[in-house]
């Protein structure tokens, strides 16, 4: 005689595992380091790093940036310690050396904690441009 009950049960517990095994991957992933695609790496930003630019780029960051990566960059926002890792210095090597199109992808893809704001392109490049007025002097 089958059990009636074995079959709900059998799919309930493939469920459990497979709901397990995506959050074990996106998990994985959110935990390794973040890395632009090749393409967005070779993009070039279309706005030069002058007065104008830097300040829309500050004005965008101070909107949408600022509350947990601080007033100079240095991931010190009031909202920083809210978040469970570490906030990125934006000043640091590892940030000024990569190019304006993975900073922009960076920014554009926005990994959680981050919020994906209604930020435009335009804003997102004149942000590049502001954030590397952080960069560390030696």
């Amino acid at each position: 005689m089958k059990n009636k009950y074995s079959k709900p049960i059998v799919l309930k517990l493939a469920f459990v595992v497979i709901a397990f095994f995506y959050a074990s991957i996106a998990f994985a992933q959110h935990e390794a380091p973040m890395k632009a695609p090749k393409t967005a790496v070779r993009m070039k930003n279309p706005f030069p790093a002058d007065e104008f630019s830097l300040e829309r780029g500050k004005h965008s960051y101070q909107l949408d940036c600022v509350r947990c990566h601080g007033k100079d960059g240095n991931g010190d926002g009031l909202q920083a310690d809210k978040v469970n890792k570490k906030v990125t210095d934006l000043g640091a090597e590892v940030i000024q050396k990569q190019t304006d199109g993975g900073l922009f992808w960076k920014i554009s893809e926005a990994r959680r904690p981050m919020p994906l704001t209604d930020i435009t392109n335009d804003q997102r490049w004149d942000i590049v441009n502001y954030i590397r007025t952080f960069k560390i002097k030696e």
